[in-house]
């Protein structure tokens, strides 16, 4: 792929376009930039405690306007690959028990499914600040009596301003831990949440570009989502950070600052997707 052949966008949000609900650098006008352009992009996010209404209105808060329609979420991806796996020839998407907020009940309410703690299709496990152990001990008696086990996002802590939170992840492995069984992760970085979005957009992964801050999850699942990525230093990683990895972005910036109005040329810390140096 060819940076000049980017026509659409995806993005991370908290460490690229936000930290801690303040703007970062270039982020309100990078956003103006591809409306300005009529490019179509989506903001990323693997939190599925927000429904897109909720995470709009607080980028909008924070200083960026983001429409609802132009957020997807791992709450809304997992409806999006539940409702693919329901039954064609049923007149129901299915059941599902579900430990999480409201951005993960109100995603599979609208594509259609039951919620239900009797025998359900699926348990689905989101992000949620009201853990309770009655959820979740209910949680590994109906995935060990047969409930097929997902996940939004494998994230393992979350941030918050007094330190590390216990996230989705975390809960996952106490109930895998109780059952035996793995859940099937939906949110980042499975390529499958990628291509979702770039479904949502109706665009193809050859003329899109990701940009994230995580290695580990947004670079790898670009990647092997087969899109152009830009990792930026604004959030978690650092430039000592790459060497780490046996793969590389195709671009490194210090943030989205330097995307504004400029072509997205490579330079000598990226590499051609192809593998060229």
């Amino acid at each position: 792929m060819s940076a000049e052949s980017i026509e659409c966008w995806l993005t991370d949000m908290d460490g690229v376009l936000v930290r801690e609900q303040e703007p970062l650098p270039g982020a309100a006008e990078l956003l103006e930039q591809w409306r300005r352009q009529d490019l179509p992009y989506l903001v990323l996010t693997n939190n599925s405690i927000y429904t897109a209404r909720d995470l709009a209105a607080r980028l909008r808060n924070s200083g960026l306007v983001v429409p609802e329609e132009r957020i997807w979420t791992s709450a809304l991806a997992t409806a999006k690959f539940l409702a693919n796996q329901a039954d064609p020839e049923s007149n129901s998407r299915g059941t599902c028990f579900v430990v999480g907020e409201a951005g993960l009940t109100t995603a599979l309410h609208e594509a259609g499914f039951i919620m239900s703690e009797v025998d359900p299709d699926y348990v689905v496990v989101g992000e949620t600040r009201n853990y309770s152990f009655e959820a979740i001990t209910r949680a590994v008696r109906l995935i060990r009596d047969g409930a097929r086990f997902i996940s939004t996002n494998p994230d393992a802590t979350g941030p918050s301003p007094e330190g590390v939170l216990p996230a989705t992840g975390a809960i996952t492995s106490l109930i895998t831990k109780a059952t035996g069984r793995e859940p099937y992760v939906v949110g980042k970085p499975n390529p499958m949440m990628f291509r979702s979005a770039l479904n949502r957009l109706g665009a193809h992964s050859m003329h899109t570009a990701m940009i994230g801050d995580r290695m580990d999850t947004d670079i790898v699942a670009g990647m092997e989502a087969g899109m152009y990525t830009v990792l930026v230093m604004s959030g978690v990683s650092s430039r000592a950070d790459v060497a780490d990895f046996p793969f590389r972005p195709n671009r490194i910036i210090d943030g989205v600052h330097e995307l504004l109005d400029e072509p997205l040329d490579g330079d000598d810390e990226g590499i051609d997707s192809r593998g060229g140096s």
